[in-house]
């Protein structure tokens, strides 16, 4: 049966392709797993192939790229959703184009990004090699719940790997660390110890101690609640770190220094020395909305995914170090998004002042409009129509400036059509 499911799904997948209409990362896997619900973990029990999955709200697709390349990088044959499809069909779907017709993977390496919600679902079936947990931030709070909703299930279906499965945890967030010593995984924590802040940012995503409920106390934070952090009630505290800076960070922001240890001490964890490494991180290009960078008639574009308050928060960081005069914000609220946009309340939008010129597009238009007029910004416009505002916003940026562009996720998507006429999922 998973012979003719996975030969149905090449052929499905091959005629989306041919099409335009896709990559065919979510439909043969949907397929597939309506008949089959047992699909995936089939497929992969026969297989030598030792599987990485990699969770967090943010950061898990340019992670997942990273530990791609750096693999790679050593000759090891790696399968990877490289289009960002991380749910269950994903996956699915994912193991259809890297198996030959007979079902069978012929990988070294499974590396499978996956999304919040859908953990719990794909560890109930797979028991990985490693397991990668990044963060947690408020993200699609209509589809997710708050960030302990999520992390109770976190919690759980940790619990239940076994010791088989290595664990690599960010201890800069305090849920995830409780989530790893609730575990009986061994366990290797990575953070930074570069912290400048000292008070809690506005708009810090979880500031109390999931033991005891009391609140944390910083001794210094890098932005929203990671940082360095200790409860001087039940006094549990950041542990000890395997792994806290590296020789070199492949892409601007703070928050890419996370995914660059993580990524980083991984590869360690596999053997690898840190010359290959280095020597891999010098080669790497991001994934597509993740600081990609396009031209178009000589123009130049980057894209920063911005879905939720942190990752807008820090986007708007990195682009003003990087000297941003020209901004597109654009702002949807469709399912990817999450239907409920009041999170752009919590972002702070004051560098958008030293900025030349501001262009507002998207389905919430004027909801990103009103955020902006309320923080006294007079230099932006609105344009209802997104290819106006990316024409209208090229036509403005000399061929010295680059244009930034941050989209939410389904707005990226788009954005991409627009520039390059090709879909992605």
């Amino acid at each position: 049966m998973n012979i003719l499911l996975v030969l149905f799904g090449k052929i499905f997948s091959l005629l989306i392709n041919s099409l335009s209409l896709g990559r065919g990362s979510t439909w043969p896997g949907h397929v597939a797993l309506s008949i089959n619900d047992n699909f995936s973990r089939e497929l992969l029990r026969s297989s030598k192939t030792k599987i990485v999955i990699i969770a967090g709200t943010n950061g898990k697709t340019t992670t997942s790229k990273l530990i791609g390349t750096i693999l790679e990088g050593t000759g090891k044959k790696v399968l990877h959703n490289k289009a960002g499809a991380n749910l269950e069909n994903g996956l699915a779907s994912t193991l259809i184009e890297g198996s030959n017709i007979l079902g069978k993977i012929n990988y070294d390496y499974l590396i499978f990004e996956s999304d919040e919600n859908t953990l719990p679902l794909i560890l109930n079936k797979i028991k990985p090699d490693f397991l990668i947990l990044l963060n947690l931030f408020r993200d699609q709070l209509d589809r997710y719940g708050e960030i302990d909703s999520i992390a109770k299930k976190w919690e759980l279906s940790v619990q239940k790997l076994n010791k088989n499965t290595k664990l690599i945890a960010n201890a800069d967030d305090a849920s995830i660390t409780y989530i790893a010593q609730k575990s009986k995984l061994k366990t290797y924590f990575f953070g930074l110890n570069e912290g400048k802040v000292h008070s809690i940012p506005h708009g810090a995503d979880t500031i109390y101690c999931p033991r005891c409920n009391s609140k944390l106390n910083f001794e210094f934070i890098n932005f929203s609640h990671l940082g360095k952090w200790i409860c001087n009630k039940c006094k549990f505290k950041r542990p000890q770190l395997s792994l806290d800076e590296f020789s070199l960070y492949p892409l601007p922001g703070t928050y890419n220094r996370y995914n660059t240890l993580a990524a980083v001490l991984f590869s360690q964890l596999n053997n690898i020395k840190n010359e290959t490494i280095e020597l891999s991180l010098k080669n790497f290009k991001p994934a597509f909305g993740r600081q990609e960078r396009i031209e178009i008639d000589g123009k130049k574009i980057q894209l920063f995914l911005s879905k939720n308050p942190t990752s807008f928060n820090e986007s708007l960081k990195t682009i003003s170090n990087l000297g941003a005069k020209n901004l597109l914000v654009v702002l949807n609220d469709r399912i990817p998004d999450g239907r409920d946009v009041s999170w752009i309340w919590d972002i702070d939008l004051s560098p958008l002042k030293s900025l030349k010129k501001v262009f507002l597009s998207g389905d919430r238009v004027y909801d990103i409009a009103l955020r902006t007029k309320y923080e006294n910004i007079k230099n932006y416009q609105t344009f209802e129509d997104l290819g106006k505002a990316i024409t209208f916003g090229l036509k403005n940026t000399s061929k010295n400036e680059t244009l930034f562009i941050l989209p939410t996720y389904s707005a990226m998507l788009e954005t991409r059509k627009i520039l390059t006429g090709r879909k992605i999922l």
